[in-house]
């Protein structure tokens, strides 16, 4: 019989004789009166950009969707299966969520796989690549531009995808009509794992920017 990981064994008698002991208080109160986070934040499922941790955020502040490359797909209110827009529905009709911030990050693989024309499903439902196809057609414009290395394509297509995110968020009647009543605010941002630079997408341009401290 298997195990518990030992890892998570010990990260959590860590996490109660440190964190937890220190914030023992704001948990109770959380449990008592229920949760109020400040933002609803779309990132990458990717290990290495935890927003809780990137905006060192404690318990309650943040309601955090993770999925592959970050991704908001369009409105369909159908019978299929639908995880993110089902956590963004909660986010906004129930727990009243007014800032969305979707955000990227550097050396993307879910990118990197919408890239390559030739990638091999990684298993017979290719659940990857069909999530992908949400960018096919930008992912197959960048392809074709012989002037960008494959660097570039790479950022490129992470922060094309942010704003792609952030117009298919738009889609859903409850996110637009607030939004046009001056109640939702959406935001774009990429983070760069080798550097920890954060970048912030400038909601008129689109341009992505790196925030002075305090300016943001």
């Amino acid at each position: 019989m298997s195990t518990f990981p030992e890892r998570l064994l010990e990260g959590y008698q860590s996490f109660m004789t440190g964190r937890y002991t220190a914030e023992r208080q704001r948990y109770r109160d959380l449990a008592e009166a229920g949760q109020e986070p400040h933002t609803l934040v779309i990132a990458c499922c990717d290990s290495r950009a935890a927003p809780e941790t990137i905006f060192d955020c404690g318990p309650g502040e943040l309601f955090v969707v993770r999925n592959v490359a970050n991704l908001v797909p369009p409105y369909a209110p159908d019978s299929n299966y639908h995880a993110t827009s089902a956590a963004l529905e909660f986010a906004v009709q129930s727990l009243k969520i007014r800032q969305i911030v979707v955000m990227g990050h550097g050396r993307c693989g879910g990118i990197k796989a919408a890239l390559d024309p030739n990638a091999a499903p990684l298993s017979p439902g290719d659940f990857i690549g069909q999530w992908m196809g949400l960018l096919k057609p930008a992912a197959q414009q960048i392809q074709d531009s012989q002037l960008m290395t494959g660097g570039e394509r790479q950022v490129a297509l992470e922060r094309i995808s942010i704003r792609n995110s952030l117009a298919n968020l738009r889609s859903f009647p409850c996110v637009k009509i607030l939004e046009d009543k001056g109640k939702m605010a959406l935001h774009g941002a990429w983070f760069d794992i080798s550097t920890g630079e954060l970048w912030v997408m400038d909601p008129k341009s689109g341009d992505f920017f790196r925030p002075e401290p305090g300016l943001a």
